[in-house]
């Protein structure tokens, strides 16, 4: 195998931790939403937790994007 072709793989198979962030995200929020409809009194004392997950989610595609940059563009 071409040592380019297997560089540009590997970035890619990094890069699929984004999506698998972007999915996490619609969920934290998704559920949120849902739990907000049902218990509107208890939105406000959840919203922060759900900023959090939504930090640390955010923070793995991060991640996975320095990972799929560092492998195509250092290696």
């Amino acid at each position: 195998m071409d040592p380019a072709a297997a560089k540009l793989i590997g970035a890619g198979l990094a890069a699929i931790a984004m999506g698998g962030a972007g999915i996490g995200i619609g969920l934290i929020f998704g559920n949120y939403v849902a739990g907000a409809m049902r218990n509107p009194g208890a939105a406000q004392a959840v919203f922060g937790r759900v900023i959090l997950g939504f930090a640390l989610t955010e923070a793995i595609a991060l991640f996975a994007l320095v990972v799929a940059l560092i492998i195509l563009f250092v290696f």
